[in-house]
């Protein structure tokens, strides 16, 4: 299973963005989806994780609450609505997948695709 996340871009300071992350083919009952972000000269930093199957949720602290995960499954697709958007938050999302339901370490998850930039203006 591929993935490739998409929907970012430019967006004022409060703004809100929905990133999606597209799957080639079915995830499995098994995977955990999750997004990462990487801001220039900072390691990647894990944002939230939804299990494919039952759609249980974790996220980073701090961001539960201006962030928000979710799974389609009929469109094998997963999104994180970006809500009160902080320049803090400029950096190129990624999403990727786990079978360690709570992991929020980057060597835990495979099949990393292109991130999508998010830069969140002043």
């Amino acid at each position: 299973v591929q993935l490739q996340a998409s929907g970012g871009g430019l967006v004022q300071t409060g703004g809100s963005l929905r990133l999606s992350c597209a799957a080639s083919g079915r995830p499995y009952s098994s995977h955990i989806i999750g997004w990462f972000r990487q801001a220039p000269g900072k390691e990647r930093e894990f944002v939230a994780g939804i299990s494919w199957s039952v759609g249980r949720t974790y996220y980073a602290e701090r961001k539960e609450g201006r962030f928000a995960i979710s799974r389609d499954r009929a469109k094998n697709t997963v999104y994180l609505d970006m809500n009160s958007l902080e320049p803090e938050d400029t950096a190129v999302y990624y999403c990727a997948r786990s079978v360690q339901f709570g992991s929020t370490q980057a060597t835990d998850f495979r099949s990393w695709g292109q991130g999508t930039l998010v830069t969140v203006s002043s």
